[in-house]
């Protein structure tokens, strides 16, 4: 394989690791941000935790393979967004910090207000980090204050109030909306009694609410001044985020569309799937739901990446410096060496991940709670 379609594979493994990441913590991240809002008492709380109790430490390693998987292939690109968006990235941080702490914890007391605090602070673990991914991700459609010297050293100019802007936030508010619809689904296969009853009717207003706010930011990207190469880039040659011409075109987030039509499926999915997850749910089809569910993460993070494609992190101080997936990749051997690793590992982890998933099929309910009432969740 030559340089252009091992960045191209790259391009698209990154991708899939996001989508993993998506809808296997993604419910988790939903189960644990609903927890003061579909569960009204101790024991249904306890119920909700155990649903995703087995599985949660798991799921989460698809964040950190992600996170160093773009450390070896786009090493440019880590650089500049671990640095840049450094607080955003502590704060997501110190928010998966109290998943674990929580669980932990919260029955070391045998006090109400002691596990109120905790449940508090599993929340905050699950609505924190998902409304920081989708503001990071509405950021990159508007640039970001990213620049390189004539040595190729980067700096950032902007802070974490910076990211802050309407249709970034927006964006956020659609990363809440999917993963809370997700986490609902995964209660209804999982759960029975008020806690489902009470997934099913979260499910149907968060499916709506995820096309609606898809639909109004697909529009708004629309009206937003997109990045174009206008100039020929070497597809095979040395990453030099410097050597090329970058220009602001009126509408140019959506040029990909119309060069390539197939791509339009994913906004499809994404519009369409949030829907389906409503019927489904009151139809009592939770597996199908969770399919749809995931369809819907599939199709807005696939729109995100088709729609910024070739860009990686357009910057918005310096158009010259957005990186690319032709220009901020390692070396040739190196993506290589990765492929084979990557072809080996990855379907050994997808195995394992649904084998466990399998073992740990069924339903928890407050009876197997009030059964085994000294369990640590």
């Amino acid at each position: 394989m030559d340089y252009e379609t091992l960045r191209i594979i790259w391009w698209v493994l990154i991708g899939v690791l996001l989508i993993g990441f998506a809808i296997t913590d993604g419910f988790d991240l939903g189960v644990g941000a609903l927890l003061r809002i579909i569960g009204h008492t101790d024991s249904e709380r306890r119920v909700m935790i155990n649903t995703i109790g087995p599985h949660w430490d798991g799921n989460q390693v698809w964040f950190i393979t992600a996170g160093g998987a773009l450390f070896a292939a786009y090493p440019l690109i880590y650089a500049a967004s671990f640095s840049g968006f450094y607080f955003a990235l502590l704060i997501t941080l110190a928010a998966l910090w109290m998943r674990p702490v929580g669980f932990d914890y919260r029955s070391k007391i045998d006090s109400q207000r002691w596990r109120n605090n905790w449940d508090w602070a599993i929340f905050a673990s699950g609505i924190v980090p998902s409304l920081i991914f989708g503001v990071a991700l509405g950021n990159l459609f508007l640039g970001v204050p990213l620049n390189y010297d004539v040595m190729l050293r980067p700096s950032y100019d902007g802070g974490l109030f910076g990211l802050l802007r309407p249709f970034a936030l927006l964006a956020g508010l659609v990363s809440v909306s999917m993963l809370l619809m997700h986490g609902a689904v995964w209660l209804q296969m999982k759960t029975d009694g008020f806690i489902y009853r009470r997934s099913v009717n979260t499910a149907v207003i968060l499916g709506i609410a995820t096309t609606v706010m898809f639909g109004v930011a697909g529009i708004w990207v629309g009206q937003l001044d997109g990045y174009h190469l206008s100039s020929v880039m070497d597809h095979n040659g040395p990453s030099n985020p410097l050597n090329k011409t970058v220009e602001l075109v009126e509408g140019g987030w959506l040029s990909n569309y119309h060069e390539y039509p197939l791509m339009v499926l994913a906004p499809i999915l994404g519009l369409v799937s949030p829907l389906l997850v409503a019927f489904l749910s009151v139809k009592g089809r939770a597996g199908w739901a969770f399919t749809a569910s995931s369809l819907a993460i599939s199709g807005i993070i696939l729109t995100t990446g088709f729609s910024l494609f070739p860009f990686l992190m357009p910057s918005s101080t310096q158009l010259n410096a957005s990186l690319t997936v032709w220009d901020a990749t390692s070396s040739e051997t190196t993506l290589m060496i990765m492929f084979g690793v990557a072809c080996v590992f990855v379907p050994l982890i997808l195995l394992y991940t649904a084998w466990g998933y399998w073992v740990m099929r069924g339903r928890v309910t407050e009876k197997d709670i009030a059964a085994d009432s000294h369990q640590l969740y």
